[in-house]
């Protein structure tokens, strides 16, 4: 079966419920004060361009690039369902959530995540995002680890 990628606007039940379970997975590792969600109650949330990835008729993925300045975006929400990890569905919606951002015209995506997300981190790696200091709300964030490439 193949994986199906669509916007979806942010209050889509689908993107909140994937949002949901990346929370409660997030929670299991860091400290609150250390997770770094999106403000759904803020009228920016309409500048971010929200993708679920399904298969079939189930979510089972979300990404979203959010505007940083003109030439950066911000990977943010990436998550997949545990159980459907293992099967490339993550480096397909990073792979269609770079080429998203080139079209919305971004020359770097920048990205944040902890050690406790080894699994995460080693994508990121694989797909040539270099280490970078920590920027935004993530300056002074002892567990944040802070990335970049170049598109």
């Amino acid at each position: 079966m193949e994986v199906v990628y669509k916007v979806v606007p942010p209050d889509s039940a689908d993107l909140h419920s994937l949002i949901e379970q990346l929370d409660m997975d997030l929670a299991a590792r860091y400290p609150s004060e250390e997770i770094h969600v999106v403000d759904f109650h803020d009228p920016s949330v309409r500048d971010i361009t929200f993708v679920v990835a399904y298969l079939g008729e189930k979510a089972v993925a979300c990404g979203a690039p959010r505007p940083l300045d003109k030439e950066s975006t911000e990977l943010k929400r990436f998550f997949v369902d545990s159980g459907y990890r293992k099967r490339g569905i993550a480096s397909g919606l990073l792979t269609h959530l770079e080429a998203k951002a080139v079209e919305l015209g971004y020359k770097i995506v920048k990205l944040e995540a902890g050690a406790e997300q080894p699994e995460a981190l080693a994508l990121y790696t694989k797909f040539g995002y270099d280490p970078i200091e920590p920027f935004g709300e993530y300056v002074g964030c002892k567990s944040s680890l802070c990335f970049e490439k170049r598109l």
